[in-house]
């Protein structure tokens, strides 16, 4: 038998025959579906926009509904909607017809829910967008998409107490330098966010953070990617609700300039796959013994 497979404009969905542990694996910025008319109004060449998504993060992580999880995975770029933003994060500066104010961080650095940027700050726009043009994007993209993912998380913690997310991102190799890692500096290959402890129980994190060191990535947590829109709307420990962001550097999978798979392609998906599969497994054992805290 094969996992279902269950799709809408917005998303992939990969269901397992059967849902074995509380997990629920999540890849929102992989997504390649560049609409004509957005490459139309864009004022920056067709390669130079796919800079801000996280190409192939899907392949690393597509195995996880064969070991009992589901798959969710967005057909959309970030550069047309960002799912890691709230809906009402609209920027006045390239959308007609939003109120200026207070605008935050995100915002303000042009990576609203519709971005203004991609990568190194290139401007997307020759101007602005409509108000209705926004708004049919979210209709569009924003809300099936988070629709989708807040009823997976209902079913888990339904069934089995709880929910576990783990977002998979990517990040430029250059986004970082060293950090420190255990008792030395060391570049991590890998980043763990959960808003500092707000969005996930410390023994999860533990749990993937062990799985995946033990298949050779060096793991740092929290600094520079804590945690967006994502972590902190899906994370909530007291509700039962973890979410745990997962941020892999590019350059061990791709050729950033080109966005090609490289050579550590293989390699890459080959140890993802083996991290995923150990904390499905782990899970699998303590959802059938509920944590006390929970």
């Amino acid at each position: 038998m094969r996992n279902a497979q269950n799709s809408s404009p917005a998303y992939d969905l990969t269901l397992p025959e059967v849902h074995l542990a509380s997990v629920v694996v999540a890849s929102p910025h992989s997504g390649d579906v560049y609409p004509a008319e957005f490459l139309g109004a864009i004022d920056i060449d067709p390669h130079q926009i796919r800079s801000s998504e996280d190409a192939f993060v899907h392949l690393l992580a597509e195995r996880t509904a064969e070991f009992g999880v589901p798959f969710l995975k967005a057909r959309f770029p970030r550069a047309y909607v960002d799912l890691n933003r709230n809906a009402d994060e609209l920027d006045p500066a390239v959308i007609f017809g939003v109120a200026r104010g207070a605008a935050s961080p995100r915002i303000a650095a042009g990576l609203g829910v519709i971005p203004r940027v991609v990568a190194n700050g290139r401007s997307i726009y020759r101007g602005k967008i409509t108000r209705a043009e926004a708004e049919a994007r979210l209709a569009r993209v924003w809300h099936p998409y988070h629709a989708c993912l807040s009823d997976l998380m209902a079913a888990a913690r339904a069934q089995f107490g709880r929910a576990i997310l783990l977002d998979m991102h990517s990040m430029p190799h250059d986004a970082l330098g060293a950090a420190l890692v255990g008792s030395k500096s060391k570049r991590p290959d890998l980043i763990l966010g959960d808003r500092f402890g707000g969005a996930a129980d410390r023994e999860i994190v533990d749990l993937v953070h062990t799985a995946f060191e033990e298949q050779g990535f060096t793991v740092a947590r929290n600094t520079p990617f804590a945690g967006a829109y994502i972590a902190q709307a899906y994370g909530k420990p007291n509700r039962g609700l973890h979410a745990v962001q997962i941020e892999i550097d590019r350059a061990l999978y791709m050729d950033e300039a080109a966005i090609a798979q490289n050579d550590g392609f293989e390699d890459t998906r080959m140890r993802v796959t083996a991290a995923l599969a150990q904390v499905i497994e782990a899970f699998k054992e303590t959802d059938a013994q509920p944590l006390a805290a929970e």
